[in-house]
């Protein structure tokens, strides 16, 4: 796997959420394309703390491949950051058992989360071709909150939608996630680790959004899908 940069936004060129709203306004939301196969960045927070919810999601991850072959099929690439300043992204993959073999070869570490990293990676990968969706699960936040807005925001100028699933109920991790989720035009959901059918809704509709777009979502909760219909209930039509 390949080590993320450490590129964090200037400290003089932090701006206040604003500001950063201003900018979305302005300049508008970029439009989201669904030609051929969809790419879905899928990114864990793999701290200490998370290994029960990380065994979870190993288990789970195959929900984000299923029924997205006949959206155009899905490439998703594992990001992951764990231990004092490790945050590495993997290969695109395009089978669920390709991933479920990248996931299985790391454990998690202590450390504070690198969360400004995932989001400027998922930045730099837009840049050189389309993201359809970021999804993002954790269950802290240890950063500062406006770094975190901004680099939403340049997501949002690309077109990426973050999908933020929240484990706990740290509120620092509430509130941020919302607001990334917000910037974007993604989603934001709690889940319980008690309850993984949640999970495994909530990342399959994120997957269908990534390889359809809306229509795809729409499709999934018509169809009565819970993890569709909150995720559509926020996202409305941007």
């Amino acid at each position: 796997m390949a080590q993320v940069p450490n590129t964090s936004a200037r400290a003089d060129g932090v701006q206040s959420r604003t500001e950063v709203d201003a900018f979305l306004d302005k300049a508008g939301r970029a439009p989201v394309m669904h030609e051929g196969r969809g790419r879905l960045i899928f990114a864990l927070d793999a701290t200490m703390s998370r290994q029960p919810t990380w065994d979870m999601a190993q288990g789970l991850q195959q929900r984000m491949f299923q029924e997205t072959g006949k959206l155009g099929g899905l490439d998703v690439q594992l990001v992951y950051f764990r231990g004092l300043s490790e945050c590495k992204a993997s290969r695109f993959v395009s089978q669920g058992a390709g991933l479920a073999a990248l996931m299985a070869k790391i454990d998690c570490r202590g450390g504070e989360t690198q969360i400004e990293k995932v989001l400027r990676h998922t930045r730099d990968e837009a840049r050189i071709a389309r993201v359809g969706a970021l999804i993002f699960v954790g269950d802290a936040m240890e950063e500062k909150v406006d770094r975190l807005c901004m680099a939403a925001g340049e997501l949002a100028m690309l077109g990426v939608k973050a999908f933020m699933f929240h484990e706990g109920a740290d509120s620092a991790a509430r509130n941020a996630f919302q607001e990334i989720a917000r910037l974007t035009g993604g989603a934001y959901a709690a889940f319980d680790a008690s309850a993984p059918q949640r999970l495994a809704a909530l990342l399959g509709a994120a997957a269908a959004y990534a390889a359809g777009g809306y229509a795809a979502l729409e499709a999934k909760a018509k169809s009565g899908d819970s993890g569709a219909q909150l995720l559509l209930g926020q996202m409305g039509r941007k």
